[in-house]
């Protein structure tokens, strides 16, 4: 008989944690999450939507924990989501981001390599495009793939910078199978409100059902390569899969500034000019903004054979349905909505 695959995941209450945890029961494997803290407010929440996942109590700031859950698991697969993941939040924090974001990456491998995992247990590193920068960008409709130069405009980028980093170390230093999966924006019906699509959708949905009139937002030039979470995810699993680790870039290979994203989310409920509708505040504009994000996917495509299924229009239709169901009271919050 088969062993049942087990995995562990930190970040699990976030958006990209719910998509994986979902995909990994559906495929067979005991799940078990990682999360903060004895009062964590999630944790009622992540019961009821996953009454299947085994939770377990421990912190990336916090090596003896890690390694208690790597010997209770046991996992055969870790996929390390958890981190200080708001790009304008590590601006006012960016102690903290250093501490989970990317120090928390050094526990979790110390953690499996101490615990003598490092020859049974594949590691996920979830990199990230804000490692980019935007900078130096001088290849007009080129996407930036795993050999472009690495230039950070936030605490986010930097930590997550040295996150990759150590993880390609411990890779290459201890022969450990750590794959870093460099994930340009994804974004989903369980992505936070204090990010700026949801943010966005959310209030479409809202102005449409007449309980607000207005979003307040930031700059609106940004373009960002956007895809759909559930994609993204699944090219997550198939990286442990594959036979190598390795660095990938999942991307769409498209870009699209904010101002087509509100287009498009407000076009979702009839309303053709979203400006009347739409404040800029400069509390919501960023020490340091990256101008342009665009990923080139080529080698996960011909590698791993992954391909993203949900297109831009999709992406945003499939938010705004979501957002008008909920404050409708015709659907549930997920955890990361919480």
């Amino acid at each position: 008989m088969n062993e049942t695959r087990r995995a562990l995941i930190t970040g699990i209450t976030g958006q990209d944690g719910g998509h994986l945890t979902e995909l990994l029961h559906e495929k067979g494997y005991e799940v078990f999450g990682l999360i903060r803290g004895q009062r964590n407010a999630r944790k009622e929440a992540l019961e009821a939507e996953f009454p299947y996942v085994n939770i377990i109590e421990a912190d990336l700031t916090d090596q003896t924990s890690l390694i208690q859950a790597m010997l209770t698991s046991q996992p055969h697969e870790v996929y390390n989501l958890g981190a200080i993941s708001h790009v304008g939040y590590s601006f006012r924090n960016p102690q903290l981001t250093a501490d989970i974001t990317a120090k928390g990456v050094l526990n979790l491998l110390e953690a499996v390599r101490v615990t003598g995992m490092a020859d049974t247990a594949r590691v996920y590193q979830a990199s990230t495009s804000e490692m980019f920068g935007g900078l130096d960008y001088n290849r007009p409709g080129a996407g930036y793939n795993e050999e472009s130069l690495f230039h950070p405009r936030s605490p986010y980028g930097v930590a997550k910078l040295y996150a990759h980093w150590i993880a390609r170390n411990y890779r290459e230093s201890y022969g450990m199978f750590v794959a870093t999966g460099i994930l340009f924006n994804h974004e989903g019906e369980r992505r936070g409100l204090e990010f700026v699509t949801r943010k966005i959708t959310n209030a479409v949905a809202a102005i449409h059902l007449g309980q607000q009139d207005h979003v307040t937002l930031g700059d609106l030039w940004p373009k960002r390569d956007w895809g759909y979470a559930g994609d993204y995810v699944r090219g997550m699993w198939q990286m442990l899969q594959h036979d190598q680790p390795d660095d990938f870039v999942l991307a769409t290979g498209e870009t699209h500034s904010i101002e087509e994203f509100l287009t498009l989310a407000f076009g979702q409920v009839g309303i053709d000019d979203w400006r009347p509708y739409v404040k800029q505040d400069p509390e919501f504009m960023r020490p340091a903004e990256v101008d342009i994000l665009l990923g080139d996917p080529s080698k996960a495509e011909r590698v791993l054979g992954w391909r993203r299924e949900v297109d831009f229009p999709g992406l945003v239709k499939r938010m705004v349905d979501h957002d008008i169901a909920l404050l409708s009271g015709r659907a549930q919050p997920r955890v990361a909505e919480r």
